[in-house]
């Protein structure tokens, strides 16, 4: 089964943009083939620079040992907020190695669509993530089509995650004692 993480960076709690986030998840994956963990970091902003924090390292160690992480933003002055920031700051050089992570950001029109791709998923792969397709750039004003646009986000690209099989079969055929890191 996947350990799937939402990660979602928005100040405010239960917020659209942890909804666009967990949608992602919900037309990406068939239900049942994962397992599903959320951190609102709006949740947890009173502990993120708390030094030592073992509540920061265990969502730390739960992203870092999750399949796929969908990490999520509203657009802040045209990229990511400084709470999601802080977070992935927490995490040395290449501490997300192993993880395959989509980019998802939120804003009010499209004026800074380009953010997801330009400025988050730069972030994520200096951190070792595997980003393999297109981020989300989701406009909060269409919130009434959002089953809609999600299905035809992962549409589009569930193409480019299918051709990522070969690629593991050919890797276990090469090294058959990196089989525990696709599981």
């Amino acid at each position: 089964m996947l350990k799937v993480a939402v990660l979602v960076g928005n100040p405010k709690p239960k917020s659209r943009t942890l909804r666009v986030a967990t949608t992602v998840v919900e037309k990406l994956l068939a239900e049942g083939t994962y397992e599903l963990s959320v951190i609102d970091l709006a949740d947890h902003s009173a502990e993120l620079f708390r030094w030592p924090s073992e509540t920061m390292n265990e969502l730390n160690e739960l992203v870092a040992t999750s399949n796929l992480v969908i990490v999520a933003s509203p657009t802040y002055k045209a990229t990511y907020t400084g709470l999601l920031k802080s977070f992935l700051d927490r995490y040395p050089h290449n501490g997300l190695r192993g993880v395959t992570a989509i980019p998802v950001m939120t804003g009010a029109d499209a004026t800074h669509s380009m953010g997801v791709d330009v400025n988050l998923r730069p972030l994520l792969v200096e951190l070792g993530a595997s980003v393999p397709t297109r981020g989300v750039y989701f406009i909060a004003s269409q919130m009434d089509q959002l089953d809609a646009l999600i299905e035809g986000w992962a549409e589009d690209n569930a193409g480019v995650l299918h051709l990522l099989q070969p690629l593991v079969d050919g890797v276990l055929a090469r090294h058959p004692e990196k089989a525990g890191v696709f599981a």
